[in-house]
């Protein structure tokens, strides 16, 4: 029997959101040859935005960092869709772009884009493994404090 990612996330005592809908006009994801582009994911809850705020003001380091996993789990949920569940699909993360909404003099975005990160790591072993970038902006879309974008590798 085929290993699902949700079983992954489950066995770490994690639970996935619902894939969430486009917020304007675009896909969620575009798939060319066996790349998989995924559109940025912020941090919310089943349609329920968390994390509102900059990093190193109303948000905390620590939360910026909790911030990033939820981004991070909304990816799952995409890739889930993607794949059907598949985990085995899924032959590496390629790259993430983790963008945090931070305060002027905040500097430790990298430790921040580190909760979606490590995530990714924990859920697919050396395949989690990626390029990254992870910059501060003055803004995101609702003012949350993070939005992660990815890219995968899968086979047919």
């Amino acid at each position: 029997m085929t290993e699902t990612i949700s079983a992954r996330v489950q066995a770490l005592g994690l639970e996935l959101p619902k894939a969430g809908a486009p917020a304007a006009n675009y896909v969620p994801f575009v798939i060319t040859g066996n790349l998989v582009f995924l559109a940025g994911q912020i941090c919310q809850w089943n349609g329920e935005r968390r994390f509102v705020g900059k990093v190193g003001g109303e948000i905390s380091a620590e939360d910026g960092v909790k911030a990033a996993e939820l981004c991070g789990l909304n990816i799952l949920a995409w890739i889930k869709e993607v794949v059907g569940d598949d985990f085995d699909r899924v032959t590496r993360l390629v790259r993430l772009g983790g963008f945090v909404n931070s305060v002027p003099d905040f500097v430790e975005q990298p430790r921040i884009v580190n909760g979606c990160s490590d995530l990714m790591v924990k859920v697919f072993g050396d395949k989690g493994r990626h390029a990254r970038t992870a910059v501060g902006t003055n803004v995101l879309p609702f003012n949350v404090a993070v939005e992660v974008e990815s890219i995968f590798e899968i086979r047919p």
